[in-house]
């Protein structure tokens, strides 16, 4: 039997590598249409939570995957050899950049090391990790040909980019349009089948590098445009006008402007990172992406910022930074969601720390910092509890993330000092102080 004919009549088995923010959501997808998946992981805590059917990301529900663990169509393993027992490899694992901004494929090339010896005849290997054009032919395609497959024969290779955004109810990985492009037209045709089993639409596109330029495009466009709003803030700040007016003003233009809004500096797994991805591989064909560079290092210094505008607000009261209690309001990267991958608000511990203020966050759906790549120095650290006395004994309390959790009455009422930089408390209608709130 064909794998064609194994996911026409649900036979198939569907392996996802990596059960994060993108992996988990996948799974559930396939589970929900009746596949059977397993799950690989190397964080054995998580292959411990899933096993009982409960979920570690807040935004995704327990009930679907107990449901599909205890209908025995889902299981979770650290032991990579099982990778013989599936018909579609999927990996989701984390593509994020070194120390210099160039990219980190360690993830990518250790998973497929570990994988290739456990390779059989008939199978698909599908990539999603965001990454530049090229990988997937010059990465995976060797490690696979070099355990003797012939690819769109033996072994199919596809390359379809994650499109999820945590926490939005609108849309998830069973209805976002899933662009896909394969190794050779039989690898495409696999890949449509595949990914048609689970989600509603599948847009094939010609290689597996317009698949993976796509994603960059979507990111980058993303990251130029909030480029464009953080220096429109800092120089609408210098003329003594309102940005978050002047945005909401021209998006009332039906046609030619799309709004976007700054912030104290880019987070997620995505727009802070796959930017870096392009420009590198660029300077191989003797390409300076300077748009690309120049959002980057806008939205990079918009922490240091967002500082200097604290110590501003501070100042004007007669105080310094080094001393302050300050306390960050938001630690994930976007509101509503518990996922601080890359989150800014990393970067404004450390500068505060650094100046000598004595930092602290309030985040209701991250209760402690757990292990993050780069930020091991905050590991363990709790959130504060939210409460009057809490809140006014701070010197001054800036917003990083604009969770609806908040409750920005209380703090207009507790906080003497207010450095907002997500135009939170402007949206709430509600008035402040004389000199209580700051925009940055």
């Amino acid at each position: 039997m064909t794998i064609l004919e194994k996911i026409e009549n649900k036979s198939a088995v569907i392996g996802i590598v990596g059960l994060g923010y993108v992996g988990l959501p996948l799974m559930l997808a396939y589970t929900a249409k009746g596949y059977r998946c397993i799950g690989f992981d190397i964080d054995q805590t998580k292959i411990d939570c899933l096993e009982r059917g409960e979920s570690y990301i807040e935004h995704i529900d327990s009930a679907p995957i107990k449901d599909a663990v205890d209908k025995k169509l889902f299981e979770a393993t650290t032991d990579f050899s099982r990778i013989s027992e599936v018909e579609a490899i999927i990996l989701c694992v984390p593509t994020p950049l070194d120390k210099h901004y160039e990219p980190d494929l360690s993830y990518v090339t250790g998973t497929m090391d570990i994988i290739a010896p456990y390779l059989k005849e008939g199978q698909i290997v599908s990539l999603e990790s965001t990454t530049y054009p090229g990988t997937t032919e010059e990465e995976l395609r060797p490690r696979i040909e070099a355990q003797g497959f012939e690819i769109g024969k033996d072994v199919y290779l596809v390359y379809s980019p994650e499109r999820e955004d945590p926490g939005n109810a609108h849309f998830s990985s069973k209805n976002i349009p899933k662009v896909m492009g394969g190794s050779t037209p039989a690898c495409s045709e696999v890949g449509k089948a595949l990914y048609e089993a689970a989600i509603s639409e599948v847009v094939p596109v010609a290689s597996t590098q317009v698949a993976e330029f796509t994603k960059l495009l979507e990111n980058i466009y993303r990251c130029v445009n909030i480029g464009l709003a953080n220096e429109m803030k800092i120089a609408a700040d210098r003329m003594g006008v309102d940005i978050w007016q002047v945005i909401d003003a021209a998006a009332t233009k039906p046609f030619g402007f799309t709004p976007f809004y700054p912030g104290p500096g880019l987070g997620g797994h995505c727009i802070p990172i796959d930017p870096f991805y392009l420009t590198w591989k660029a300077r191989e064909y003797g390409v300076h992406t300077r748009f690309i560079e120049l959002a980057g290092e806008i939205n990079r210094a918009m922490p240091e910022y967002v500082v200097q505008k604290t110590a501003e607000a501070l100042n004007n009261v007669c105080k310094s930074i080094k001393g302050s209690k300050i306390l960050i309001m938001g630690l994930a990267y976007k509101s509503d969601v518990d996922d601080m991958r890359e989150s800014p608000t990393f970067e404004l511990l450390d500068l505060l720390s650094e100046k000598g203020a004595e930092p602290d966050y309030y985040d209701p759906h991250i209760p402690v910092i757990g292990p993050t790549r780069e930020h091991d120095n905050w590991l363990g650290k709790e959130s504060i509890q939210w409460s009057q006395e809490n809140i006014s004994s701070y010197d001054l309390v800036l917003i990083s993330t604009d969770h609806k959790a908040f409750n920005i009455s209380e703090l207009l009422a507790w906080a003497p000092l207010i450095v907002d930089t997500r135009n939170a408390v402007g949206k709430s209608g509600l008035k402040t102080t004389s000199g209580q709130l700051w925009k940055a």
